[in-house]
């Protein structure tokens, strides 16, 4: 623990009886989060704020996001759940002034619906419903729906083609494309939730049919080839007709979102989303069947493979453990044991790749194939189960979500106790003076190195799931049973309909 922070989270006062000293209190882990959050915060509001990121070594900005903002919108939802007044009304004065009908940069439709739509969406809920009273002034939470629709009907042009999949890459100023004949699995699966959220919330239902159209080509997919195994599907979608362009499967970058939305989907409403539960049933009983794979040196781990023809791939990525916390999603909801078993299984694996490196965090990819580890790796590899393709890690939140799903979902303590240890090891060696930066190598000595970017989803999701799982009960919270609140891909919570 750093020092610095430590004073200043022990000068809260605990008062005691009259004419007694205040004492000091050991900060509790959630005061710790707090602190961390609140730090990243300061650093990106006095050198990058109002531009996308902080590059916390150089204390200079970038804009990877359009320019709009990101980090200040993705930060809002996390800053109410902490009950921060003060950041919270600082980011709602200013989301009303972004300009979202101007960019310089081509811009993504999934990235900007997962960031800005659902981060405007979770704060416009939240501030509604459990965290009412934050903020007085209701024009300021009025203004995140505003700014919702116009950012939708600015970007929904993306949808009209021949068959309603959508361009992902797409130029507002001009209202094209960058002319690509197919989408990907992820990016055309990713947007059902927030469209639909806007739908419901505004009364107008072309935003859901919309996303729904784009989504009903990956819930009946054609050819049989785009299909190779029961529910799970390929990379590619073609533009013009919505058929399948390959078969291509896993749960990867690139196509992890599409269904960890399934399951969501039918969280969020289960009477209008029972056909997406019915595809995760089965696209996960088939990644069961077919896609787990467990390494030779430690075959009591399980990892996910992906399949390109028949052919499995034995590596994967941080991105992909988000994979356990949805079979326990999934499985918790269903009252499916084996799913729940199988997600235990997945973030046990998840947790090897974090607790057997140097700094104690997980590396952006890794693989398990005995036939290809690299020679300066085999004690690695023998003694863990995996060796390191790409030792980068961006702040990603993966592996520490799924923590918090497996505590939210058994109870188990030890779970609890693995999102903090990866906080704590993210604390240490990602900290910087103004805020976190990512690591060059996660198995090497403090880390190869930081590298200058503070990723928005810092605020969004790392900094949310570590305060979540040592923080209070509360309606935000993922429940064993009804939940009141389902999170987006970008960690947003959006409330159920």
């Amino acid at each position: 623990m750093h020092f610095a922070y430590l004073s200043a989270l022990l000068a809260v006062p605990v008062w005691g009886l009259p004419g007694q000293h205040a004492i000091r209190r050991e900060p509790s882990r959630a005061d710790v989060v707090r602190e961390a959050f609140s730090h990243a915060w300061d650093g990106y509001r006095k050198y990058a704020f109002p531009h996308d990121e902080l590059h916390p070594i150089s204390n200079g900005h970038g804009d990877s996001r359009n320019g709009w903002g990101a980090s200040a919108v993705d930060a809002l939802s996390t800053a109410i759940v902490m009950g921060n007044e003060t950041i919270v009304n600082e980011i709602l004065d200013f989301i009303p002034t972004i300009d979202f009908s101007h960019t310089d940069d081509e811009v993504s439709l999934f990235e900007t619906t997962i960031r800005y739509l659902g981060g405007m969406l979770s704060g416009y809920d939240l501030l509604k419903g459990p965290a009412k009273g934050l903020v007085k002034d209701q024009k300021k939470i009025d203004a995140l729906l505003t700014q919702s629709r116009t950012l939708a009907d600015i970007l929904k042009f993306a949808f009209d083609t021949p068959s309603g999949v959508p361009y992902n890459n797409i130029n507002i100023n001009k209202k094209t494309n960058d002319g690509s004949t197919t989408n990907g699995l992820a990016v055309t699966g990713t947007l059902v939730m927030e469209w639909t959220r806007l739908s419901d919330l505004t009364r107008d239902a072309q935003y859901a049919r919309l996303s729904q159209k784009a989504e009903s080509y990956l819930l009946d997919p054609k050819p049989a080839k785009g299909e190779p195994f029961p529910g799970l599907v390929g990379n590619g979608i073609y533009i013009e007709n919505g058929t399948f362009a390959d078969g291509r499967v896993s749960w990867n970058g690139g196509d992890d979102s599409f269904y960890e939305y399934l399951i969501k989907m039918y969280v969020y409403d289960p009477k209008r989303f029972a056909k997406y539960k019915d595809r995760w049933v089965v696209a996960a009983e088939s990644t069961m069947k077919h896609l787990a794979s467990h390494p030779e040196s430690r075959p009591d781990l399980t990892f996910l493979a992906s399949s390109d023809n028949g052919k499995l791939g034995l590596t994967s990525q941080h991105l992909t453990c988000f994979d356990g916390g949805s079979f326990l999603l999934g499985g918790s909801l269903l009252d499916r044991d084996d799913f729940v078993q199988f997600g235990l299984d997945l973030v046990n694996a998840c947790h090897t790749t974090y607790n057997e490196t140097l700094t104690g965090i997980g590396p952006e990819q890794f693989g398990w194939d005995a036939k290809k580890v690299p020679s300066n790796q085999k004690e690695l590899y023998e003694r863990a189960g995996f060796y390191v393709v790409s030792g980068a890690y961006i702040l990603r939140p993966e592996v520490m979500e799924s923590f918090y799903y497996a505590w939210r979902l058994t109870g188990e303590e030890k779970y609890r106790d693995w999102v903090w240890k990866a906080f704590e090891s993210i604390n240490r060696y990602c900290r910087t003076k103004s805020g976190f930066a990512g690591l060059k190598n996660v198995n090497a000595a403090n880390g190869g190195g930081q590298d200058d970017n503070q990723e928005s989803f810092l605020f969004a999701e790392v900094m949310k799931y570590a305060y979540l799982a040592q923080s209070e009960d509360a309606a935000w919270q993922v429940q064993r049973g009804k939940n009141e609140f389902v999170f987006n891909t970008e960690g947003h919570p959006i409330a159920v309909a």
